[in-house]
């Protein structure tokens, strides 16, 4: 399942999809965490320090390595310079998986292992860090483009499990990357603001049909699960109040996953069910074509001018994306492991 956690800034959305992905580990299931926020802070609330961290690869400083690997032999892209984030894959083109070895992880990936191992291991990947200058559009959208288009490459299977911790407010539907989810948490806290992003990105989703629900967040009592129920009805899945475990892992003295609190371990199975349940939904073909939807509006927009190409050409009208697309490349390095 590939899984978006959104949100706007503040709302809690880092830390609860740490806590998703450490449940997922603990439980055995194969992870791929990433930080694609502008705030990098998934490695810290993963139990890194700072100085581990800073040192995660950026995948946006590894683009040209991720798109030549994932060209593969692709007769449809003349070159590596021709891919842009939506470039989508063809016969050829080398797809990547959850649990295997590649030159993209050994990049771009490390193993992090959640509370010195108690909690399981995951991969770890970053856009990497954004400076100042790094925050003009263009600038942005090419480092999360890195995200993207290992996304439009993935298959993932059942019971595997990518997490993105997206950015924060409406840049999360600034290109085609949110309808790359099976499932989408948007965490909200309980106040006009946090509900007016509700309506916001509802309205983004309506019209590609991408599975959301709400994470009602920091919830102080039963009028605050009121007021949200009131204003989002059915989407309000799970909620999440004040929690001892958090705040000490936020000081830097994690604890066994076994010691949060109750409800909070009942909130993330619930998260995990509706991410399971959206599997038997899936539809390849529909995921494909949206895919190439974007692609199209890109090549148009501003891809063809910048590549010098005619980017509709790289579409293959007769590949689709799924667990028995063929798979072509693989690689038997290994990522290096950071204990958390």
């Amino acid at each position: 399942m590939k899984i978006a956690f959104v949100g706007k800034g503040g709302s809690g959305k880092t830390t609860l999809s740490s806590l998703f992905i450490r449940q997922l580990a603990a439980q055995g299931a194969p992870v791929v965490a990433v930080d694609a926020d502008i705030n990098q802070h998934l490695g810290v609330a993963l139990g890194l320090d700072e100085e581990q961290a800073g040192a995660l690869p950026a995948m946006g400083a590894h683009l040209p390595l991720i798109k030549e690997y994932l060209r593969g032999s692709n007769p449809r892209i003349t070159s590596a310079d021709t891919m842009i984030k939506t470039t989508p894959p063809g016969e050829g083109s080398r797809l990547l998986r959850v649990a295997e070895d590649n030159p993209v992880y050994d990049a771009c990936a490390r193993t992090v292992l959640l509370d010195g191992g108690e909690n399981g291991e995951i991969r770890l990947m970053a856009t990497g860090p954004f400076t100042e200058s790094d925050l003009g559009v263009a600038c942005y959208h090419s480092k999360v483009g890195a995200v993207e288009l290992c996304l439009n490459h993935l298959v993932d299977g059942q019971d595997e499990y990518v997490v993105v911790d997206m950015t924060a407010g409406s840049d999360s539907f600034a290109s085609g990357m949110f309808t790359r989810f099976d499932m989408t948490f948007l965490v909200v806290e309980p106040t006009r603001k946090g509900v007016s992003v509700y309506r916001q990105y509802t309205e983004y989703a309506r019209d590609f049909g991408v599975a959301l629900k709400v994470v009602g967040n920091k919830i102080q009592g039963q009028d605050d699960i009121d007021f949200l129920r009131a204003e989002v009805g059915d989407d309000l899945l799970v909620t999440v109040g004040q929690s001892d475990w958090v705040r000490a892992m936020e000081k830097g003295r994690p604890r066994g996953l076994a010691a949060l609190e109750p409800e909070n371990q009942r909130a993330l199975t619930a998260l995990r069910a509706a991410a399971d349940g959206s599997y038997a939904r899936r539809d390849w073909e529909r995921y494909t074509r949206q895919m190439v939807h974007f692609h199209l509006k890109n090549a148009e927009s501003w891809g063809n001018a910048k590549t010098g190409a005619d980017l509709a050409a790289q579409v293959d009208p007769g590949f689709v994306l799924g667990e028995n697309a063929e798979h072509t490349g693989n690689a038997d390095r290994i990522s290096s492991p950071l204990p958390a």
